[in-house]
């Protein structure tokens, strides 16, 4: 389904000097400018802000960057992400808890497991479009959500708890936080260099030229299914790779990790930040996180106030705070 907030971004495209300005590796001058100040800002935020509030938010910077790449260009949404969030997580916790597997393997394990689901969810989803879609994904979450709480082996409303953090490779002790926020802060950095790396390849054109018009996409002889269904795996998987990574920094998988809620947030996220842009999933994910946990001293007058803050970005920012900076800076972020 393409999403109405996306449209604006890439259909003003012929105003902006993207298609003239020189690239590399999917880089413009601009789009390199905002992401020096993000590895700066990862290089310096350990000095003023919690390191494990930081990396929660480089997870579901991952994540978000992960739905995006779903909604934002290829114009699907989905309401059932967090099927592969919490498939990830369980599959990781328990890799790492019950079988012994060292960090890397665990994470490995819960991405691949989120990407084989996505195959079967994809397959079965794809074959609908718009609201219908939507609809598929978010029962299938559901059921997800069922199994995970009844199956032992996801440990039921327990979860799986003390997962250890292990070493990496072998070498790196990750139970030191300092050690951990330096191996999370360039996985961040890593994931969205290759995200807009995907984006500005071919075939991240295609996915672009089949969320703005299929028809015309499958006249020119693209399977349009076909890349509908690399484009969801490659999101579930990297849904997956983000909720490894978030239980090993936390020790547990619980039922919050494949509940509806966190298929909402991943949304407000991308809303926030700016659908079908490369540093959206970044700004929202900084604003999202950052609410919840600064206002959650106020305890009921959270989701008040969150609304209240919801309510204004859609005033303001229709685009969201990325989408809105692109249009005044006539470059693509």
């Amino acid at each position: 389904m393409t999403s109405p907030a996306t449209k604006p971004q890439d259909r003003e495209a012929p105003r902006m000097t993207e298609r003239t300005t020189p690239q590399f590796l999917g880089f413009t001058p601009a789009r390199a400018a905002f992401f020096l100040v993000f590895a700066a800002v990862v290089a310096l935020s350990p000095l003023v802000l919690y390191p494990i509030f930081l990396m929660k938010i480089y997870c579901f910077i991952i994540f978000a960057c992960a739905y995006n790449l779903l909604l934002g260009y290829t114009g699907l949404m989905s309401f059932g992400h967090a099927a592969f969030f919490g498939a990830g997580a369980y599959l990781c916790g328990h890799a790492a808890a019950r079988w012994g597997l060292s960090p890397e393997l665990a994470v490995l394990s819960g991405t691949v497991f989120a990407g084989l689901l996505g195959l079967v969810f994809g397959w079965i989803a794809i074959r609908r479009q718009g609201l219908s879609f939507a609809m598929i994904t978010l029962a299938l979450a559901q059921m997800m959500y069922f199994i995970a709480l009844k199956v032992p082996f996801t440990g039921g409303e327990d979860g799986i708890q003390g997962v250890p953090r292990g070493h990496l490779f072998g070498i790196i002790d990750l139970s030191s936080n300092t050690a951990l926020y330096w191996t999370l802060a360039v996985i961040v950095l890593a994931v969205v260099a290759l995200y807009n790396r995907i984006v500005h390849s071919p075939f991240g054109q295609v996915l672009r030229a089949i969320r703005n018009n299929p028809e015309r996409a499958r006249s020119l002889g693209v399977n349009v299914d076909r890349f509908k269904l690399v484009s969801f795996v490659i999101s579930a998987a990297m849904s997956g790779f983000a909720a490894s990574l978030k239980t090993v920094v936390f020790g547990i998988a619980s039922l919050t990790d494949i509940s509806v809620n966190v298929s909402t947030e991943v949304v407000l996220i991308n809303l926030v930040g700016g659908i079908g842009t490369i540093f959206g999933p970044v700004a929202g994910s900084y604003i999202i996180l950052s609410l919840e946990h600064f206002l959650s001293p106020y305890g009921p007058w959270l989701l008040l106030i969150q609304g209240l803050v919801f309510i204004m970005f859609v005033l303001v920012f229709r685009q969201g705070v990325v989408g809105g900076l692109q249009k005044k800076l006539k470059s693509h972020l």
